[in-house]
């Protein structure tokens, strides 16, 4: 960067990285089942997780804990749609 030159505002709209789109992953929960019972499943089996309805969700990008939330049904013309509403934001700098 030349002396003159000043750094872009990484949140303004003249950064062109704004407009990047980038994927969010939820996690809901895990499941460890043995292999066994893996090979065993059909349909209607149930796969138990090792987190509750009510708790909350990890947000990441890539391997990257971002943020924590709790699901949510949409209403209106999204009404049956998934969102999360989210609880704790990580400062990126620093993590969660």
């Amino acid at each position: 960067m030349d002396d003159h030159a000043t750094p872009l505002d990484p949140i303004s709209n003249d950064n062109p990285f704004t407009q990047v789109p980038i994927e969010i992953t939820i996690s809901v929960g895990r499941a460890r089942p043995l292999v066994r019972d893996l090979l065993r499943l059909r349909p209607d089996a149930v796969l138990p997780l090792d987190r509750k309805v009510d708790d909350l969700v990890d947000l990441y990008i890539g391997d990257r804990l971002i943020a924590r939330g709790e699901l949510e049904e949409l209403d209106g013309e999204d009404a049956g749609r998934l969102a999360v509403r989210l609880i704790e934001v990580a400062d990126l700098k620093s993590g969660l």
